[in-house]
């Protein structure tokens, strides 16, 4: 036969302690986000540039700060201004990344987002990102590129393949005169420095 052997004292004292405390530390924790424990999520959720627009911001976003901010998920710090687009007064909102300017937002001050220019290249669209030679995606310019205009003068344009609201600005070195297109045996060199949305189909 055998025989029960009992627990000794002091362990029957500490059991429903611990069985307490355990309650009480499941009781007292915050709920848990199972998508954080995510490991994909563990780096964060680079934006993409679509035809849509940059991740949550489009052409029905406000141009207020507090509207931008929401659509940038609160990643990044605003800075704000007013500047101009072909004659035309624009308000715009700089995004910063550790005081580095990642994008630019800008549209009429009691409207909505309008162009937004990418800078940063942890930004990307598809496969293009700020860097991208221009002979990954195209073999000329003809068709597709024009020379920049305004800010972007210095550089060459082209519409994004299969898009009707991106584009992306070229720039490298060129011994063209000023004004002209650089020859596609140039552009090939070049180098995507800015990737531009616009609200208005092209």
């Amino acid at each position: 036969m055998y025989k029960h052997l009992p627990f000794p004292r002091p362990l029957l004292l500490a059991l429903p302690l611990l069985l307490t405390g355990c309650a009480t530390v499941s009781s007292a924790m915050p709920d848990i986000s199972w998508s954080g424990l995510n490991p994909m999520n563990w780096f964060g959720s680079s934006l993409e540039a679509s035809d849509k627009g940059v991740g949550d911001l489009t052409a029905a976003t406000p141009m207020t700060e507090q509207a931008i901010k929401a659509a940038l998920d609160n990643d990044f710090t605003l800075r704000s201004g007013m500047g101009t687009n072909n004659g035309q007064v624009v308000a715009f909102y700089q995004a910063l990344d550790d005081g580095k300017e990642v994008l630019t937002v800008s549209g009429p001050e009691h409207g909505t987002v309008e162009r937004i220019d990418v800078t940063g290249a942890e930004i990307t669209a598809g496969d293009v990102k700020i860097g991208t030679p221009f002979s990954d995606l195209y073999s000329k310019a003809f068709g597709s590129c024009e020379k920049g205009q305004g800010d972007d003068e210095q550089g060459v344009e082209c519409i994004a393949p299969d898009s009707r609201h991106l584009s992306y600005l070229f720039t490298g070195t060129s011994n063209a005169p000023a004004g002209l297109m650089p020859a596609d045996d140039t552009l090939k060199n070049w180098k995507v420095s800015k990737i531009i949305w616009r609200a208005q189909a092209r």
